[in-house]
């Protein structure tokens, strides 16, 4: 079966089963392991699957976005990672702020108690977690609800934003390219984050391997805008490297 062939065969899979074992399928091809893992790699940077351990399962792009109780059980341990890394980001005192996405929604749990900090946020997931911080000063952007996200987006979060200047945003993506930069699935999720990027800064990304390379239909922010991107160790070295071309600092957790 010639490499093509291969990764079709993969994909068609991954798209029926909705995931893919390395060793099942190294077996069923009759191809090692390392060689299922490459192939995986290479769909991975198209954007049709994430890895996992032993195997990938399947993305889907551009007109769907997964509810968070979805994204919040993929690349769980990477993205614990990224948001404790992202702690070294934050300043002693002044204003932050913390998307919806599911890598910064874990950042509550890295924050010191006693952080003395203004938070600005569009996700009720991170003002449930940092209310009972006494030092937090918390501002929720309105707008219309969206229950996928747990966020509030629309031209009221717009025009709150306007009336700000953040010292640091954590601001989450679907997928990030060199070429397009950082995108999303969503209208009206994009003219929200483009907003927040504006009104900061600095803008740190926080982006999981399997968003590197990925791109989706709306973007919001190129790598220009970028102050950052902290991801995980799991990124191939190649896309690494252009990363790293692209944005000054890139801090891999």
């Amino acid at each position: 079966m010639y490499l093509e062939e291969r990764r079709r065969v993969l994909l068609d899979r991954v798209r029926q089963l909705g995931r893919v074992d390395v060793a099942t399928a190294a077996s069923e091809l009759d191809v090692t392991t390392e060689t299922v893992r490459k192939d995986l790699v290479h769909l991975e940077r198209q954007g049709f699957v994430t890895r996992t351990h032993g195997g990938a399962i399947a993305v889907q792009r551009l007109g769907f976005e997964p509810v968070n109780e979805v994204r919040e059980s993929v690349m769980t341990d990477e993205k614990l990672r990224i948001a404790s890394a992202a702690i070294a980001e934050l300043p002693d005192e002044g204003a932050i702020l913390i998307d919806s996405g599911t890598t910064a929604a874990l950042m509550p749990r890295f924050i010191p108690l006693d952080a003395t900090l203004r938070v600005v946020t569009n996700s009720l997931h991170i003002m449930n977690a940092l209310a009972t911080f006494p030092n937090v000063t918390l501002m929720h952007l309105g707008g219309v609800f969206r229950p996928v996200s747990q966020s509030t987006v629309g031209p009221w979060a717009i025009q709150a934003l306007e009336e700000l200047r953040i010292d640091v945003a954590f601001i989450g993506a679907n997928g990030f390219s060199v070429d397009h930069g950082l995108t999303t699935s969503d209208q009206a999720e994009a003219e929200c984050k483009r907003a927040m990027v504006k009104a900061s800064r600095r803008s740190i990304a926080l982006l999981d391997h399997s968003k590197i390379g990925a791109e989706y239909f709306h973007r919001f922010a190129t790598p220009a805008d970028l102050g950052g991107i902290i991801t995980d160790s799991g990124l191939d070295h190649d896309l690494l490297e252009d990363l790293q071309q692209a944005v000054d600092n890139v801090v891999v957790a």
